[in-house]
Order: C-alpha cells, then sequence, then structure tokens
C-alpha cells in the first residue's frame, strides 16, 4: 500500500480498497517500523486516525476537501495551534504553538490530514541534518548518510513512505538539497508565493515554504491551495494564483540554458555531470534548445548568501532570551538578567546556530556594516540583475541540484566551509528570489540518488512544474 502519488491515493478511495482511516494507520506502522531513521520528533497518532474518521464521513457525504486522503507532515518550524513547536532547538524546550501558520491552515481547510512534525536542522541551518537537538536523521537510502537539510526529515519521510507529502523550508535549499539527496521532489517557489506568517524565522528576506513529493503533479496541487495573499503576512504577493495543476508548456521549442559549472566543472561528481548531461542530451532530442551560459557571479552566491542570512538570523533569533518562553539557565552561573541571558542562549542554542549569530552579529556591528553587509547587499542586487540578464534570453535555467551525493554522517562537521559547499547551485534562487524545483535524476554508481535543478523567472511556477512533470 505504498502510493507514490495523491491520484493512486484518490484512485484506491474512490474504489474503496482504501479508507483514510487505513491510510493513516499504514503510515503510522511505516513512522514506527523507521524509528531508526529519526525522522519525526512528534507523531499526532490519535490526532490523525481522528481526523482520518471525519474525512471519511466527509468523503461519503460528499462534502470533502481537495485534499481528502492527503497525509502530510509539517517540518518542526511551522507553527500548528495546539502542537508542540521547536525549531529543532532546545531553547523551544516545552513551547506549544499558539496559532496555526496560514500555509499549514489552508491545507487543513481542504481536508489535509497532518500526520506530526519532523525532525531539522536546529532553526533550519544546516545542510546535512546533523545540528537538531533531536539527534541527526539518516537517510532511507543509505541509514550511514545524511538525508540533506534542513528539511531531512521531511524529505526522508516522503522518501521512507512515512507520509505522502512534507511541508519544508527553503532559505538557501534546505527544500530542494534534501530532496535531490533523498530521490524525490522539493519546490521552492518564488518569494512571497507563499505566506511566511506561522513559519519560524531564520532569515526573512530568504525564507520559503514549499513542498516536498514524490510527484511535480502533487507538488503542484499543494502549492495552489498554500498560495495567495495574506492579511497576516506583508511580504506576500497579491498575484492571483494560478492553476499549477492544470498549467501547461508554451506551444513552441522551450530556450534552456544550463550552468556550465554545473557540467564541466571538476567540483561536481562525475556521476552527477555524467547524470545531468544525458538528461539535457534529451531535452535536446525533444527538440529544445540547450545552451551553456556562464554565471560570472558564482563564486560570490555563497559569500553573499552566508553574510545576509546570519544578519538577519542574528535579528531574529534576538528574541529567544529565557524569559518569555521555552529554556531558561537555571545555573549557578546566573546570577542577574545579563548572566541569565549568555547561560540561556550559550546552553540552549546548539554549535552551527551560535556559530552564524555570531558572524551575523559581527556583520552588523558599528566598525563593520559598511564593509559587509552594505556590500553583500549591492552585491545581491548584481546578482539579481545577472540572473535577469540570464531569463531575458531562456525559459529556464538547469543545473545539478548538488554537487555531490549524500555524503556519510559526521564527514563534515568537523569544516562548516566545506559543509556550506553543498548549496552552492540552490542558494542562487533565493539570493534572488527565483523558483526552483529539484526532481530526482537517477541514482549514482553508489545507488544514491541525484538531482536535477531547473530554475525559472518569478512567478512563473506553472510552467516550472508543467516542465518538471515532462522530467
Amino acid at each position: 500500500m505504498l502510493y507514490r502519488s495523491f491520484a493512486e491515493v484518490q484512485s484506491a478511495l474512490e474504489a474503496g480498497t482504501a479508507t483514510c482511516r487505513q491510510l493513516v494507520d499504514y503510515y503510522l506502522s511505516r513512522i514506527d517500523e523507521q524509528r531508526s531513521l529519526n525522522v519525526f520528533t512528534e507523531v499526532y497518532a490519535d490526532e490523525a486516525r481522528q481526523q482520518a474518521e471525519v474525512v471519511d464521513q466527509k468523503r461519503a457525504a460528499g462534502k470533502a476537501g481537495r485534499l481528502a486522503g492527503m497525509v502530510i507532515g509539517l517540518k518542526d518550524v511551522l507553527s500548528y495551534a495546539g502542537h508542540g513547536l521547536q525549531a529543532g532547538s532546545r531553547i523551544l524546550d516545552g513551547f506549544t504553538a499558539q496559532f496555526t501558520a496560514t500555509a499549514v491552515q489552508r491545507l487543513l481547510n481542504e481536508d489535509a490530514i497532518i500526520i506530526g512534525r519532523q525532525n531539522c536542522d536546529e532553526f533550519a541551518m544546516g545542510s546535512s541534518n546533523e545540528n537538531s537537538a533531536f539527534g541527526p536523521v539518516r537517510n532511507a537510502a543509505n541509514p550511514e548518510r545524511v538525508p540533506g537539510g534542513s528539511s531531512g526529515g521531511s524529505a526522508v519521510a516522503v522518501q521512507a513512505g512515512m507520509c505522502l507529502a512534507s511541508i519544508g523550508s527553503d532559505t538557501g535549499g534546505s527544500v530542494r538539497q534534501p530532496a535531490a539527496f533523498c530521490g524525490v521532489v522539493g519546490l521552492k517557489p518564488t518569494y512571497g508565493r507563499i505566506s511566511r506568517y506561522g513559519l519560524v524565522a531564520y532569515a526573512s528576506s530568504f525564507d520559503c515554504i514549499g513542498p516536498i513529493t514524490h510527484t511535480a503533479d502533487d507538488a503542484a496541487l499543494l502549492l495552489e491551495i498554500m498560495a495567495g495573499p495574506d492579511d497576516f503576512d506583508s511580504t506576500v504577493s497579491s498575484k492571483p494564483v494560478e492553476s499549477y495543476t492544470q498549467a501547461t508548456l508554451p506551444d513552441r521549442p522551450l530556450r534552456i540554458a544550463y550552468l556550465r559549472d554545473g557540467v564541466e566543472s571538476e567540483g561536481v561528481a562525475p556521476d552527477i555531470r555524467q547524470a545531468t548531461q544525458q538528461r539535457l542530451d534529451k531535452l535536446r532530442k525533444a527538440g529544445h534548445s540547450v545552451e551553456p551560459v556562464d554565471f560570472s557571479l558564482l563564486s560570490y552566491l555563497l559569500p553573499t548568501y552566508y553574510i545576509l542570512t546570519t544578519a538577519e538570523a542574528s535579528s531574529n533569533l534576538s528574541r529567544f532570551d529565557g524569559v518569555r518562553y521555552g529554556y531558561r539557565s537555571t545555573g549557578p552561573a546566573a546570577t542577574d538578567l545579563e548572566s541569565m541571558y549568555k547561560k540561556s542562549r550559550t546552553e540552549g542554542f546548539g554549535t552551527e546556530v551560535r556559530r552564524r549569530i555570531l558572524l551575523g552579529t559581527f556583520a552588523l556591528s558599528a566598525s563593520y556594516y559598511e564593509a559587509y553587509y552594505t556590500k553583500a547587499q549591492q552585491v545581491r542586487r548584481l546578482i539579481r540583475q545577472e540572473t535577469e540578464q540570464v531569463f531575458a534570453r531562456y525559459d529556464f535555467l538547469v543545473s545539478p541540484t548538488t554537487p555531490s551525493t549524500a555524503f556519510r554522517l559526521g564527514e563534515k562537521t568537523a569544516d562548516p566551509l566545506q559543509m556550506y559547499l553543498a548549496d552552492i547551485f540552490t542558494v542562487q534562487a533565493n539570493v534572488a528570489g527565483y523558483p526552483a524545483i529539484s526532481v530526482p535524476n537517477g541514482t549514482d554508481t553508489d545507488g544514491l540518488p541525484i538531482g536535477l535543478q531547473v530554475m525559472a523567472p518569478p512567478f512563473q511556477e506553472g510552467m516550472l512544474l508543467a516542465l518538471a512533470k515532462t522530467l
């Protein structure tokens, strides 16, 4: 009963060979059987069963929503009223969400069934899901390998059949990179396409909510339901939401660019270069124009991304002080307010989060603000301009999602710079605010999944998903 698409689930429900309650029981058994992968931080077993029975009754009455039968997991950065919310961090021990994120509420309104919250890198900071206070997540393809991050738990949940789809967040590739490592589909929409209300903030001008699924059709459906204006988020776009599930490609040959460094650079694993080239050859044979492009600012993507995101993180995470909620140090050194702040934040935040807060605070300090933060904002504008120039000539930009397949647990934890390089191809979409998707593109010689990334112009998710369906 391992369903690979919502269409399969709907067919089974229509044929009477499955009920929503049976689906939930099946996924709960899968979660229980694979606890060693450390995917879920909390499972809503009884609640999901009750919700499934309600949806079954709605279906019998002909009043069910569009997502009836869709069992979904939530990354532990999305607010769901009355449920725990920790962002993978000790600093939020015991915290219960006071409201429901807009994106989550829209799924519930269409009768999606939420089965639990999923492990992630602390405050969505990481590329391997090894930075969680709950311990690392393991890749179902090889438990000695990382699942990618920060939405690693969300990707493995779909990969291992613990739910049909997951909702993650993407700040620099955190939906697409784990999707590539786990052989599933991960979509990052245009910045502002989905409301961020109820998403725990890492870097507010980069963060995006996005679905992780088995198919592009399911990603299209979830985006269609979650997207759109929201009175609670002033940064969300007011553009109308198109029917992504019905979107089609233009009736002409496509103009496809590919990143030369992604196919020819020795910094990319040979199996990934070969798989990407084979996919490009197939697109050529299908009659599309496929040409290489050089991105002159490629080497500036990661420095720009990390200066700006750490600066925003320094500001966003200042609210976690041990006073109003979450973890508070009771150690003997906490003798006054300032020492209590220091002890609580030092003990509550993990190593990677503390590193990024310190980097961001440094970049924002009076002596270095102009040299680092202001300069990075200027380079961000140049990156956006060069990206616009590429899309003035092409419909899509293709590259590998990652330079390597899933690496071993612990392999890169001692060298943060090597870990950050895992995001080299994904951060451009966040820096520029463009939509991008990762789709499975075979496996390497070790049987580890390879991902192919496709980027499109802003608010062209329909065309992007239409192409992804053909891939």
